[in-house]
């Protein structure tokens, strides 16, 4: 029996788009993981609201490539395997590595404090042991920093990526942490911020993303391995 998604309840008012933002809420901080089921009866009963926002929502998605919708009507989260994750992920080194560069020369020290703020809930629900919060805090700090370059268009781009990719960090806990060398990445991103150096907060971003992730891609590898 599929386990009822973590989703918040939604008011009555605009429901498809506010239950779609609830599900791409929980798609891009991997509240949804890789293959679980959805179901339309219990979405509705969890959200409190009627079947058809939820059908309209998840019809939406799944045009997106978030969702897969089966023949005998079946909806389940879409995954990535290793390859797609890799080919995904240097496009992000590139999208979201212009977003960093871009937001360095834009950000406010307000801007900073809540990436620090997002950072330091990360760290603290890794310590809990809470991956849920993790993941969540880990997408407030991104989205923040790459909402700073203020470029919508690309902020669209790097949201449907993270669609797509989001789910894949629920595998980060407990299966593969994300890990560096050094010192946490996102505190070499605010050092670069603060210091409004586009070169570095590019740089830092992508050691983040290549360091961070490098247990999740072995994960996937092995997952992959496994399955063949």
């Amino acid at each position: 029996m599929a386990a009822t998604p973590e989703v918040m309840p939604v008011k009555r008012s605009s429901l498809t788009m506010r239950v779609y933002a609830e599900l791409e809420a929980a798609l891009f901080e991997g509240r949804l993981h890789p293959g679980q089921r959805l179901k339309v009866r219990d979405l509705a009963a969890t959200m409190g609201v009627s079947e058809t926002p939820i059908r309209e929502a998840i019809m939406q998605l799944a045009r997106t490539g978030a969702v897969r919708i089966e023949a005998a009507r079946s909806i389940t989260v879409s995954g990535l395997d290793h390859d797609s994750y890799l080919e995904l992920r240097t496009i992000r080194l590139e999208l979201e590595g212009l977003a960093a560069e871009t937001a360095a020369g834009r950000i406010d020290a307000a801007g900073i404090a809540a990436l620090a703020e997002a950072h330091e809930r990360l760290v603290a629900a890794e310590a809990a042991g809470d991956g849920v919060e993790a993941n969540r805090a880990n997408w407030a700090f991104h989205r923040g920093l790459y909402a700073a370059a203020g470029m919508p268009q690309l902020m669209a781009i790097i949201d449907n990526i993270w669609l797509r990719n989001g789910p894949v960090h629920a595998f980060h806990y407990p299966h593969a942490p994300p890990s560096y060398p050094g010192r946490h990445r996102h505190l070499d991103i605010l050092d670069a911020l603060r210091a409004h150096d586009a070169a570095a907060s590019r740089a830092a971003l992508r050691a983040d993303l290549l360091e961070g992730g490098r247990d999740l891609v072995e994960y996937l590898r092995r997952l992959g391995d496994s399955a063949g």
